[in-house]
This record gives structure tokens, C-alpha cells and sequence, in this order.
């Protein structure tokens, strides 16, 4: 049985999908919970070309990190289930590489994410950091599915 869950989460309806899932599961095993939350500063310098102050545009990303991680937690408790959080931000490789290497860190026996569920071109063009999760862990891998996917 799973007694250490690591349960990606970003606030996106997968993300708090995914939250509920690796909460019904650890409570079911009476398993730990680490809540891990990702900035990923690459992306955020990417989208905003030319901005001048990454610190001031990381602040803000920061704090909304750290409202759904608290979110995450409470919810955990509400359940009954010990939990702790980590933010971490990214300089350099993708999210997914930095969710695999929190994993081995913590020693999780199961990563749990939220998945878009993209297809085709979107796939290709946004790529997808559940599957390169898949492929990159040691551990086992549930991903949940974004509410109204089929």
C-alpha cells in the first residue's frame, strides 16, 4: 500500500482533481501527503520577452503558489490526512523533471497529477509535463483526468 503520496498541483481543475483523488487514496492507506507546487520562471521570463524585472513578475506567481498549496493543505486536513507543502521554482529543465526529482528527494511511493487529456496539435504544440513524468519516475504514476473529459 502507498504510505507516501506526492500530488502535483497548479490550481487548474485537473490539478484539483488530481488533489482529491491522492486525498481519497491517502486517506484510505492512512498515507503522508506532499503537496509540490512548481514555478516554472522559464516559461514565466518566455512569456513576458523583454520584461526587465523577473523578480517582480515572479513575486506575484509566487504568492499564488503558495494560496493553492495552503488550499491543497487544508483540504488534506479536512479529510483527516497529514500533509505537508513545497514550493519550488525552476530555473532550468521543465517541470516535469523537477516533480520526478522531488519525488525521489521525498521517497514517494506514488505521484499523483492532473491531466488536460490534450490530443494531437495541442499535445505536440503545449506538450504535456504528465507525460514526461510518466516516462521520467521510478515510482508509480496516476494521472486523473480533467473534469468533463471523455
Amino acid at each position: 500500500m502507498y504510505k507516501r503520496i506526492l500530488v502535483a498541483i497548479d490550481g487548474s481543475p485537473a490539478s484539483r482533481r488530481g488533489l482529491k483523488e491522492a486525498i481519497r487514496l491517502a486517506k484510505g492507506a492512512r498515507a503522508r501527503l506532499l503537496l509540490l507546487h512548481v514555478i516554472d520562471e522559464v516559461a514565466l521570463v518566455a512569456a513576458f520577452p523583454g520584461a526587465l524585472h523577473t523578480v517582480d513578475m515572479v513575486a506575484p506567481v509566487r504568492e499564488a503558489g503558495k494560496t493553492i498549496l495552503a488550499r491543497g493543505r487544508e483540504q488534506a486536513q479536512l479529510a483527516g490526512v497529514s500533509s505537508q507543502a513545497l514550493l519550488v521554482e525552476s530555473l532550468e529543465g521543465s517541470v516535469a523533471e523537477r516533480i520526478v526529482r522531488e519525488a525521489r528527494r521525498w521517497r514517494a511511493d506514488l505521484l499523483v497529477l492532473g491531466t488536460h487529456g490534450r490530443r494531437g496539435m495541442r499535445r505536440m504544440v503545449m506538450g504535456s509535463d504528465a507525460e514526461l513524468v510518466v516516462r521520467e519516475a521510478s515510482t508509480p504514476v496516476l494521472l486523473v483526468r480533467a473534469p468533463g473529459r471523455a
